[in-house]
Protein backbone atom coordinates (compact mmCIF):
# COMPACT_ATOMS: atom_id res chain seq x y z
CA UNK A 1 0.00 0.00 0.00
CA UNK A 2 1.55 3.63 -1.11
CA UNK A 3 2.20 5.76 1.75
CA UNK A 4 -0.81 8.71 1.98
CA UNK A 5 0.10 12.23 0.90
CA UNK A 6 1.09 14.50 3.41
CA UNK A 7 -1.02 16.74 4.50
CA UNK A 8 0.52 20.39 5.08
CA UNK A 9 -0.14 23.85 6.03
CA UNK A 10 0.90 26.86 4.50
CA UNK A 11 1.52 30.51 5.73
CA UNK A 12 2.40 33.48 3.72
CA UNK A 13 2.89 36.88 5.14
CA UNK A 14 5.57 38.50 2.66
CA UNK A 15 3.52 42.02 1.89
CA UNK A 16 0.06 42.65 3.07
CA UNK A 17 -1.74 39.57 2.74
CA UNK A 18 -2.10 36.97 5.72
CA UNK A 19 -2.89 33.82 3.54
CA UNK A 20 -3.03 29.84 5.09
CA UNK A 21 -3.72 26.73 2.84
CA UNK A 22 -4.10 23.37 3.51
CA UNK A 23 -2.87 21.04 1.34
CA UNK A 24 -2.66 17.09 0.78
CA UNK A 25 -0.36 16.44 -1.93
CA UNK A 26 -0.99 19.26 -4.52
CA UNK A 27 -4.69 19.43 -4.06
CA UNK A 28 -5.66 22.69 -2.45
CA UNK A 29 -8.07 22.13 0.75
CA UNK A 30 -8.26 25.19 2.15
CA UNK A 31 -7.38 28.48 0.97
CA UNK A 32 -7.85 31.62 2.73
CA UNK A 33 -6.26 35.07 2.57
CA UNK A 34 -6.85 37.82 4.17
CA UNK A 35 -5.89 41.31 2.92
CA UNK A 36 -5.86 44.65 4.35
CA UNK A 37 -7.74 47.48 2.88
CA UNK A 38 -5.75 50.09 5.02
CA UNK A 39 -3.20 50.59 2.75
CA UNK A 40 -5.56 52.14 -0.23
CA UNK A 41 -5.69 55.53 1.32
CA UNK A 42 -1.75 55.76 1.53
CA UNK A 43 -1.07 54.28 -2.50
CA UNK A 44 1.31 52.05 -1.54
CA UNK A 45 1.96 48.91 1.60
CA UNK A 46 3.13 50.80 5.00
CA UNK A 47 5.54 48.04 6.51
CA UNK A 48 4.74 49.24 10.08
CA UNK A 49 0.44 48.67 8.89
CA UNK A 50 0.93 45.67 7.58
CA UNK A 51 2.97 43.57 10.21
CA UNK A 52 0.24 44.44 13.17
CA UNK A 53 -2.86 43.35 10.90
CA UNK A 54 -0.36 39.84 10.10
CA UNK A 55 -0.89 39.64 14.07
CA UNK A 56 -3.91 40.35 14.16
CA UNK A 57 -5.20 38.50 11.26
CA UNK A 58 -2.74 34.97 11.75
CA UNK A 59 -5.01 33.05 14.08
CA UNK A 60 -8.11 33.55 12.95
CA UNK A 61 -6.71 32.65 8.88
CA UNK A 62 -5.42 29.14 10.47
CA UNK A 63 -8.50 28.50 12.41
CA UNK A 64 -10.82 29.13 9.22
CA UNK A 65 -8.26 27.28 6.94
CA UNK A 66 -8.43 24.31 8.89
CA UNK A 67 -12.12 24.78 9.28
CA UNK A 68 -13.03 24.88 5.68
CA UNK A 69 -10.45 21.86 5.03
CA UNK A 70 -13.09 19.48 7.75
CA UNK A 71 -8.82 18.56 9.27
CA UNK A 72 -8.02 19.49 12.98
CA UNK A 73 -4.29 20.71 13.61
CA UNK A 74 -3.27 17.54 14.99
CA UNK A 75 -3.51 16.37 11.66
CA UNK A 76 -0.91 17.67 9.72
CA UNK A 77 2.34 16.63 8.74
CA UNK A 78 4.28 19.50 8.15
CA UNK A 79 4.52 23.41 8.00
CA UNK A 80 5.92 25.10 5.14
CA UNK A 81 6.28 29.54 5.80
CA UNK A 82 7.85 31.97 3.30
CA UNK A 83 11.05 33.11 4.46
CA UNK A 84 11.77 35.60 1.78
CA UNK A 85 12.16 38.06 0.14
CA UNK A 86 9.49 40.46 1.18
CA UNK A 87 8.83 43.23 4.33
CA UNK A 88 10.92 41.68 7.42
CA UNK A 89 7.82 43.01 10.00
CA UNK A 90 5.40 40.72 8.19
CA UNK A 91 7.80 37.97 7.12
CA UNK A 92 8.58 37.35 10.78
CA UNK A 93 5.00 36.96 11.69
CA UNK A 94 4.10 34.46 9.66
CA UNK A 95 7.31 32.55 9.89
CA UNK A 96 7.25 32.80 14.26
CA UNK A 97 4.36 31.42 14.26
CA UNK A 98 5.37 28.55 11.73
CA UNK A 99 8.17 27.81 14.25
CA UNK A 100 5.74 27.23 16.73
CA UNK A 101 3.68 25.44 15.49
CA UNK A 102 6.74 23.46 14.11
CA UNK A 103 7.80 23.16 18.28
CA UNK A 104 4.46 22.49 19.28
CA UNK A 105 3.20 19.85 17.03
CA UNK A 106 6.63 17.94 16.50
CA UNK A 107 6.33 18.32 13.00
CA UNK A 108 9.28 19.77 10.13
CA UNK A 109 9.36 23.20 9.08
CA UNK A 110 9.51 24.00 5.31
CA UNK A 111 11.53 27.10 4.30
CA UNK A 112 9.99 28.21 0.66
CA UNK A 113 11.49 31.42 -1.24
CA UNK A 114 8.27 33.45 -1.91
CA UNK A 115 9.17 33.54 -6.11
CA UNK A 116 9.57 29.89 -6.35
CA UNK A 117 6.08 29.48 -4.54
CA UNK A 118 4.89 31.65 -7.88
CA UNK A 119 6.65 29.46 -10.10
CA UNK A 120 5.40 26.04 -8.61
CA UNK A 121 1.68 27.41 -8.55
CA UNK A 122 0.94 25.46 -11.62
CA UNK A 123 1.12 21.98 -9.89
CA UNK A 124 -1.88 23.28 -7.67
CA UNK A 125 -5.02 21.27 -8.18
CA UNK A 126 -8.60 22.82 -6.95
CA UNK A 127 -10.44 20.98 -4.81
CA UNK A 128 -13.87 19.21 -5.60
CA UNK A 129 -13.06 19.65 -9.22
CA UNK A 130 -12.36 16.86 -11.91
CA UNK A 131 -8.97 16.66 -11.77
CA UNK A 132 -7.90 17.34 -15.43
CA UNK A 133 -4.39 17.18 -15.47
CA UNK A 134 -2.57 21.05 -16.17
CA UNK A 135 0.02 20.32 -14.48
CA UNK A 136 3.26 21.20 -16.52
CA UNK A 137 6.38 18.83 -16.88
CA UNK A 138 9.98 20.62 -16.08
CA UNK A 139 10.95 21.72 -18.14
CA UNK A 140 9.18 24.86 -18.37
CA UNK A 141 9.48 28.69 -18.91
CA UNK A 142 7.60 30.89 -16.36
CA UNK A 143 6.84 34.84 -16.64
CA UNK A 144 6.68 35.93 -13.16
CA UNK A 145 5.28 39.47 -13.56
CA UNK A 146 4.30 41.25 -9.89
CA UNK A 147 5.02 44.81 -8.27
CA UNK A 148 8.16 43.45 -7.54
CA UNK A 149 9.67 41.31 -10.04
CA UNK A 150 10.00 41.03 -14.05
CA UNK A 151 11.42 37.48 -14.62
CA UNK A 152 11.74 34.98 -17.54
CA UNK A 153 12.94 31.76 -16.20
CA UNK A 154 13.18 28.02 -17.28
CA UNK A 155 12.29 25.85 -14.27
CA UNK A 156 14.02 22.94 -14.85
CA UNK A 157 12.87 21.21 -11.75
CA UNK A 158 11.21 21.82 -8.22
CA UNK A 159 14.24 23.05 -7.01
CA UNK A 160 16.35 24.13 -9.63
CA UNK A 161 16.10 27.52 -11.64
CA UNK A 162 17.50 29.43 -14.53
CA UNK A 163 17.06 33.21 -14.84
CA UNK A 164 16.78 33.53 -18.18
CA UNK A 165 15.95 37.43 -18.31
CA UNK A 166 14.61 40.19 -15.80
CA UNK A 167 14.38 43.72 -15.12
CA UNK A 168 16.68 46.24 -15.17
CA UNK A 169 15.04 48.64 -13.19
CA UNK A 170 11.47 48.46 -12.07
CA UNK A 171 8.89 45.52 -12.26
CA UNK A 172 5.77 45.83 -14.27
CA UNK A 173 3.83 45.88 -11.63
CA UNK A 174 4.83 48.71 -9.82
CA UNK A 175 4.70 50.76 -13.53
CA UNK A 176 0.87 49.56 -13.72
CA UNK A 177 0.68 51.13 -9.83
CA UNK A 178 2.74 54.24 -10.90
CA UNK A 179 0.70 54.91 -14.18
CA UNK A 180 -2.93 54.68 -12.34
CA UNK A 181 -1.29 56.80 -9.68
CA UNK A 182 -1.06 59.60 -12.76
CA UNK A 183 -4.85 59.16 -13.55
CA UNK A 184 -5.78 59.48 -10.29
CA UNK A 185 -6.63 55.75 -9.99
CA UNK A 186 -7.34 54.00 -6.49
CA UNK A 187 -4.18 51.51 -5.50
CA UNK A 188 -3.52 49.01 -6.42
CA UNK A 189 -3.47 50.45 -10.02
CA UNK A 190 -2.96 47.23 -11.58
CA UNK A 191 -6.31 45.85 -11.58
CA UNK A 192 -8.06 49.38 -12.08
CA UNK A 193 -6.51 50.12 -15.23
CA UNK A 194 -7.19 46.66 -16.80
CA UNK A 195 -10.99 47.47 -15.55
CA UNK A 196 -11.40 50.82 -17.27
CA UNK A 197 -9.19 49.84 -20.43
CA UNK A 198 -12.25 46.98 -21.54
CA UNK A 199 -13.47 49.90 -23.88
CA UNK A 200 -10.23 51.46 -24.39
CA UNK A 201 -8.22 52.17 -27.63
CA UNK A 202 -5.01 50.85 -27.39
CA UNK A 203 -3.63 52.47 -30.04
CA UNK A 204 -4.40 55.96 -28.82
CA UNK A 205 -1.89 57.09 -27.34
CA UNK A 206 1.89 56.18 -28.04
CA UNK A 207 4.81 55.94 -25.89
CA UNK A 208 7.96 55.18 -26.01
CA UNK A 209 9.06 51.94 -24.80
CA UNK A 210 13.41 50.45 -24.57
CA UNK A 211 15.14 48.51 -26.34
CA UNK A 212 16.79 45.97 -24.31
CA UNK A 213 19.26 43.62 -25.26
CA UNK A 214 18.58 39.63 -24.88
CA UNK A 215 15.96 38.67 -22.54
CA UNK A 216 15.42 41.33 -19.80
CA UNK A 217 13.11 44.20 -19.66
CA UNK A 218 13.36 48.05 -18.55
CA UNK A 219 10.27 49.88 -17.42
CA UNK A 220 11.80 53.18 -16.40
CA UNK A 221 11.79 54.94 -19.42
CA UNK A 222 8.17 54.06 -20.72
CA UNK A 223 6.45 55.57 -17.23
CA UNK A 224 8.77 58.79 -18.18
CA UNK A 225 6.82 58.33 -21.60
CA UNK A 226 3.85 57.92 -20.10
CA UNK A 227 4.17 60.99 -17.85
CA UNK A 228 5.53 63.40 -20.68
CA UNK A 229 2.45 62.18 -22.99
CA UNK A 230 -0.04 63.03 -20.40
CA UNK A 231 1.39 66.34 -19.77
CA UNK A 232 1.63 67.14 -23.94
CA UNK A 233 -2.26 66.06 -23.93
CA UNK A 234 -3.02 67.77 -21.14
CA UNK A 235 -2.04 71.35 -22.54
CA UNK A 236 -4.47 70.28 -25.65
CA UNK A 237 -7.36 68.95 -23.71
CA UNK A 238 -7.29 69.90 -20.28
CA UNK A 239 -9.83 66.71 -19.58
CA UNK A 240 -7.96 64.45 -20.82
CA UNK A 241 -7.46 62.13 -18.42
CA UNK A 242 -10.93 62.32 -17.36
CA UNK A 243 -12.78 62.22 -20.93
CA UNK A 244 -10.26 59.70 -22.09
CA UNK A 245 -9.63 57.61 -19.39
CA UNK A 246 -10.82 54.30 -21.24
CA UNK A 247 -7.89 55.15 -24.09
CA UNK A 248 -5.26 56.09 -21.37
CA UNK A 249 -5.60 52.60 -19.76
CA UNK A 250 -5.81 50.63 -22.70
CA UNK A 251 -2.97 52.57 -24.16
CA UNK A 252 -0.89 52.23 -21.04
CA UNK A 253 -2.19 48.16 -20.91
CA UNK A 254 -0.47 47.72 -24.06
CA UNK A 255 2.73 49.26 -23.60
CA UNK A 256 3.23 47.30 -20.60
CA UNK A 257 2.10 43.99 -21.27
CA UNK A 258 3.40 43.97 -25.18
CA UNK A 259 7.01 43.63 -24.00
CA UNK A 260 6.23 40.29 -21.70
CA UNK A 261 5.00 38.87 -24.76
CA UNK A 262 7.58 39.68 -27.41
CA UNK A 263 10.31 38.05 -24.90
CA UNK A 264 8.32 35.15 -23.72
CA UNK A 265 7.74 34.22 -28.02
CA UNK A 266 11.95 34.64 -28.20
CA UNK A 267 12.59 32.72 -25.50
CA UNK A 268 10.26 29.73 -26.85
CA UNK A 269 12.17 29.76 -30.08
CA UNK A 270 15.76 30.03 -28.89
CA UNK A 271 15.22 27.43 -26.05
CA UNK A 272 12.62 25.02 -27.73
CA UNK A 273 10.72 24.79 -24.28
CA UNK A 274 7.26 24.50 -25.16
CA UNK A 275 5.82 24.78 -22.05
CA UNK A 276 5.25 28.19 -20.48
CA UNK A 277 3.36 29.42 -17.50
CA UNK A 278 2.86 32.96 -16.31
CA UNK A 279 2.82 33.78 -12.38
CA UNK A 280 2.49 37.08 -9.91
CA UNK A 281 0.06 39.61 -9.60
CA UNK A 282 0.33 41.02 -12.96
CA UNK A 283 -0.91 37.45 -14.58
CA UNK A 284 -4.31 38.25 -13.46
CA UNK A 285 -4.40 40.92 -16.36
CA UNK A 286 -6.76 40.19 -18.78
CA UNK A 287 -4.69 40.92 -21.74
CA UNK A 288 -1.75 39.02 -20.81
CA UNK A 289 -3.77 36.24 -19.89
CA UNK A 290 -5.27 37.00 -23.96
CA UNK A 291 -1.80 37.48 -25.23
CA UNK A 292 -0.80 33.85 -23.72
CA UNK A 293 -3.53 31.76 -25.03
CA UNK A 294 -3.68 33.07 -28.53
CA UNK A 295 0.17 32.66 -28.23
CA UNK A 296 -0.13 29.29 -26.88
CA UNK A 297 -2.68 28.38 -29.32
CA UNK A 298 -0.45 29.89 -32.37
CA UNK A 299 2.63 28.03 -31.47
CA UNK A 300 1.23 24.88 -30.37
CA UNK A 301 2.26 25.14 -27.00
CA UNK A 302 1.20 23.71 -23.34
CA UNK A 303 0.32 26.72 -21.38
CA UNK A 304 -0.46 27.45 -17.66
CA UNK A 305 -2.85 30.42 -17.03
CA UNK A 306 -3.60 30.10 -13.13
CA UNK A 307 -7.01 30.82 -11.62
CA UNK A 308 -7.69 34.32 -10.51
CA UNK A 309 -7.04 32.92 -6.99
CA UNK A 310 -3.38 31.92 -7.44
CA UNK A 311 -2.32 35.05 -9.14
CA UNK A 312 -1.58 37.10 -6.00
CA UNK A 313 -0.07 36.12 -3.12
CA UNK A 314 -1.27 33.04 -1.26
CA UNK A 315 -0.58 30.09 0.81
CA UNK A 316 -1.40 27.41 -1.62
CA UNK A 317 1.93 28.71 -3.89
CA UNK A 318 3.69 27.89 -0.74
CA UNK A 319 2.59 24.85 -0.14
CA UNK A 320 2.94 23.25 -3.64
CA UNK A 321 7.20 24.10 -2.75
CA UNK A 322 6.60 22.43 0.58
CA UNK A 323 4.88 19.01 -0.67
CA UNK A 324 7.98 18.88 -3.59
CA UNK A 325 10.07 19.43 -0.40
CA UNK A 326 8.11 16.70 1.65
CA UNK A 327 8.68 14.06 -0.87
CA UNK A 328 12.70 14.83 -1.11
CA UNK A 329 12.56 15.18 2.99
CA UNK A 330 13.73 18.63 2.63
CA UNK A 331 13.65 20.11 6.23
CA UNK A 332 14.60 23.56 7.98
CA UNK A 333 16.48 24.07 11.57
CA UNK A 334 13.99 25.34 13.68
CA UNK A 335 16.88 28.10 14.30
CA UNK A 336 16.39 29.62 10.58
CA UNK A 337 14.97 33.12 10.55
CA UNK A 338 12.96 35.07 8.38
CA UNK A 339 15.02 37.51 5.40
CA UNK A 340 14.09 40.20 3.91
CA UNK A 341 16.29 39.58 1.12
CA UNK A 342 17.63 35.74 0.02
CA UNK A 343 20.62 34.73 -1.70
CA UNK A 344 19.59 31.80 -3.79
CA UNK A 345 21.97 28.76 -4.78
CA UNK A 346 19.65 27.29 -6.63
CA UNK A 347 18.81 30.05 -9.48
CA UNK A 348 21.87 29.98 -12.20
CA UNK A 349 22.34 32.90 -14.53
CA UNK A 350 21.10 33.41 -18.20
CA UNK A 351 22.95 31.08 -20.22
CA UNK A 352 20.40 30.25 -23.19
CA UNK A 353 20.96 26.73 -25.28
CA UNK A 354 18.14 24.24 -26.78
CA UNK A 355 16.77 22.65 -23.45
CA UNK A 356 13.80 20.95 -25.64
Amino acid sequence: MSNPEPIILAIESSCDDTSVAVMRGFEVLSNCVHNQAIHSQFGGVVPELASRAHIQAIVPTISASLEIAELQISQIDAVAVTQGPGLLGSLLVGHSFAKSLSIALGIPIINVHHMEGHMLSSFLIEKNIQKVDSRLEFPYLCLTVSGGHTQIVIVHNWNEFEILGQTLDDAVGEAFDKSAKLLSLSYPGGPVVDEKSQNGNPKRFPFNTAKVAGFDFSYSGVKTSILQTMQREQKKRPDTLINDLPDWCASIQLSLISPLIKNIKKAILETGIKRISIAGGVSANSLLREQIRVLGESMGLKTYIPPMSYTTDNAAMIGAVGQFSFQNQKFDSISSSAKARMVTTNWKLPNVKQHK
